[in-house]
C-alpha cells in the first residue's frame, strides 16, 4: 500500500547515511572476520543491511512502498 510522505528521504540522502553511518559498523565486522591483513568484502552482509534498514525506513514512514521496491543497493554493496 502505498502512502503519501511530505518529504521522504531521498536515494541519495539514504547512501551518504549508510556510507557514513553504517559501513563503519560492517567493516569492523569483516576486519574482525578476515584478520587485519587480509580483510574481505562481505557483500551479503552489505546487501542485507542496506535491505534491513531501508525495510526499516518504508515501515517507519520514511521513504514510501515504492522507494523500497525500487531503490538499487549503494555502490558499496557491489
Amino acid at each position: 500500500m502505498a502512502r503519501d510522505i511530505d518529504r521522504p528521504m531521498l536515494w541519495q540522502e539514504a547512501v551518504d547515511f549508510f556510507e557514513n553511518e553504517i559501513m563503519p559498523g560492517i567493516r569492523e565486522t569483516e576486519c574482525k572476520q578476515s584478520g587485519p591483513f587480509d580483510v574481505s568484502e562481505d557483500n551479503p552482509l552489505r546487501c542485507e543491511t542496506w535491505n534491513n534498514w531501508t525495510d526499516s525506513l518504508c515501515k517507519s514512514g520514511i521513504i514510501s512502498d515504492w522507494q523500497y521496491a525500487n531503490w538499487s543497493h549503494p555502490p558499496s554493496c557491489d
